[in-house]
């Protein structure tokens, strides 16, 4: 570690559900931070632990050795790296870039060309794991991009991941996310339906639970979002909004590959469709409402 970064200054922009856990590792590992958010009253909590708020991102890079970025959308990434007062106005050659929104693998190549004719590095790092992941400092980080970036920039993923590594070239962490994103699409449909079955067939849904989750369909989405179904939660972890923009970016890829995804294209027709009566802004969870509008399991007479 000692040749690679000690103690970098760190710029960090989007501060949301995943943004504001991972800055509050960084302070505590003892890193100085320097903020942005559009809405500044998401950054409070933090300036209040130590973390210095910027008025543009711009600003934030000027500032800063490593700059993180995690916001909502592609055309977000862009605004902030490309836009007025965006990051590579301010970019040097000493610095390094990291992109952790989920995104297109198209603009991931796109910023790291731009980085390249101004000799500098950006990296996609598209991280999975939700709210729990970046609460519990246990991220997993898919990395595309240059591997002696990467190598300066690992321990600094080592604070708040439990599993960091280079996929490839630029572009390859968000294709790596891809396929994450089309995993956890057939666990939540399966998890889903699971609850619908075997309520439907007058079971105990804890006892189900607690005895399939012991089996070989234990999975990530079954032992951290039924119970949360069961009482009533549908806080976002990970936004429905969000979900479905990540399966319409799997399923654009795919299409250039020429390959066909079918369970990921139902799972995506199912989120857009509770995004679209009202539910986006609810956690991935919260797909059970197509089948249990109040969000709680519908009575089976006998």
């Amino acid at each position: 570690m000692e040749g690679r970064i000690k103690m970098k200054k760190i710029g960090f922009i989007g501060t949301g559900v995943m943004g504001a856990s991972i800055v509050k590792h960084l302070l505590k590992a003892g890193y100085p931070v320097a903020v942005y958010n559009r809405t500044k009253s998401k950054t409070d909590e933090l300036i209040a632990k130590g973390a210095t708020w910027h008025e543009t991102p711009a600003s934030v890079t000027k500032e800063s050795d490593v700059v993180f970025t995690i916001v909502g959308y592609p055309k977000d990434v862009e605004e902030v790296y490309l836009g007025k007062n965006g990051i590579l106005q301010e970019a040097t050659p000493d610095k390094i870039l990291v992109d952790m929104t989920t995104s297109t693998p198209t603009l991931a190549k796109k910023l790291f060309n731009k980085g390249q004719k101004l000799n500098i590095q950006v990296l996609d790092a598209p991280v999975s794991g939700g709210d729990l992941g970046a609460k519990n400092g246990t991220l997993t980080i898919m990395v595309g991009g240059n591997e002696e970036a990467y190598r300066q920039v690992e321990p600094i993923f080592e604070v708040f991941s439990g599993k960091v590594k280079l996929q490839g070239l630029a572009g390859s962490g968000q294709h790596t996310k891809m396929a994450n994103q089309i995993m956890i699409a057939g666990t939540m449909t399966g998890m889903t339906e699971l609850l619908i079955y075997a309520n439907a067939a007058g079971l105990n849904l804890e006892s189900v639970l607690d005895t399939v989750g012991g089996g070989s369909a234990q999975n990530w989405s079954l032992t951290n979002y039924a119970p949360r179904i069961l009482k009533e939660d549908f806080t976002a972890g990970f936004f429905v909004k969000h979900f479905v923009k990540d399966l319409k970016i799997a399923l654009d890829e795919a299409k250039k590959m020429e390959i066909q995804l079918p369970g990921t294209s139902l799972a995506e027709k199912l989120y857009e469709k509770l995004e679209e009566q009202g539910d986006g802004d609810d956690g991935t969870q919260a797909l059970i409402k197509l089948w249990w509008p109040e969000g709680k399991a519908i009575p089976e007479n006998d």
